[in-house]
């Protein structure tokens, strides 16, 4: 039997412009926008209707807008019938929401405090993030294992075959960015980062981040959220509450993610939110699968 799975994208989709003219086309948009502009304490519907880009690229400002686009999204079409979710890194959290585990209030106080943290995070520990296309997943194993006399530098992205992001301290990253170019890869690249995300530099983000976690409610899912760290439905608060904890210094399996889930039948997924990477993502990562994808409001009226 076919299922539908609501995928929700994560940092690094953000662009100016995204959600206006869901603000400028719905009712109910234009509440959610409002109330979030009330909850973080200033105006991020600005921010994401009109830049710049500078301020829409802080991760702590990055993130929230993020969650409210594809919350905006999830709550005009939340009609439509959905048999599953998964987020990519800050994307679980609008899973979560989709599923009912989270309300709207406490995700978007959720990811502004998560931004924070790994903003804080990163000014305490400096660290950066390179891409690494066309090298297998052992090499590049490897090559983080000799590089790690420089510093700590780990797979912190499993994104689909032959792409994967590392993350670490500058020195370590830099020379597994070496080693992987002399193993083959056809493609390293550096990213614009204010952290090393999903390693454990990330430490330093946990204790800030979870006193925050520990106050929001959360509630079992009415449809299984499939977790980062796991790569695994998820159900149980206690076990959502551990998994959003950990996924700060640990990889995003979301290769194995999609994976396991067309394993357990899901064959359409639809991403929920701004830009298209999920959708490049699941195509790589298996053809025979159907894409689709909300993000403005012709979107909405097309699906």
């Amino acid at each position: 039997m076919s299922k539908v799975a609501f995928v929700f994208p994560g940092q690094g989709s953000q662009y100016v412009g995204m959600g206006k003219d869901l603000y400028e086309n719905n009712s109910s948009a234009r509440e959610l926008f409002e109330k979030a502009d009330e909850i973080l304490g200033f105006r991020i519907s600005d921010v994401m209707f009109e830049g710049p880009v500078e301020d829409l690229k802080q991760t702590d400002v990055t993130q929230p807008a993020l969650f409210l686009h594809s919350a905006v999204l999830f709550e005009i079409m939340k009609d439509k019938n959905f048999d599953g979710a998964a987020g990519h890194s800050l994307g679980e959290y609008s899973a979560l929401f989709s599923a009912g585990a989270i309300s709207f209030e406490d995700g978007l106080k959720l990811v502004r405090k998560r931004g924070e943290a790994m903003l804080n995070a990163g000014k305490i520990k400096t660290g950066t993030m390179a891409a690494v296309i066309g090298l297998a997943q052992d090499k590049l194993e490897e090559a983080c294992k000799q590089a790690a006399e420089k510093g700590i530098v780990q797979c912190a992205n499993f994104n689909c075959p032959g792409q994967i992001v590392i993350s670490g301290e500058p020195a370590a990253v830099r020379e597994t960015m070496t080693l992987a170019k002399e193993a083959g890869a056809k493609i390293v690249k550096e990213l614009v980062v204010s952290g090393a995300f999903h390693s454990e530099l990330m430490r330093y983000a946990v204790d800030e981040f979870s006193e925050a976690l520990e106050q929001a409610e959360i509630k079992p899912v009415k449809v299984p959220v499939y977790a980062n760290v796991t790569a695994k439905p998820v159900t149980e608060p206690t076990e959502i509450r551990r998994l959003l904890l950990e996924q700060l210094t640990s990889p995003v399996r979301w290769e194995e993610t999609i994976n396991n889930m067309i394993s357990d039948g899901y064959d359409t997924f639809v991403e929920i939110g701004a830009g298209k990477v999920l959708q490049g993502l699941i195509k790589r990562i298996n053809r025979n699968v159907k894409i689709l994808g909300v993000d403005k409001f012709e979107d909405l009226i097309n699906l």
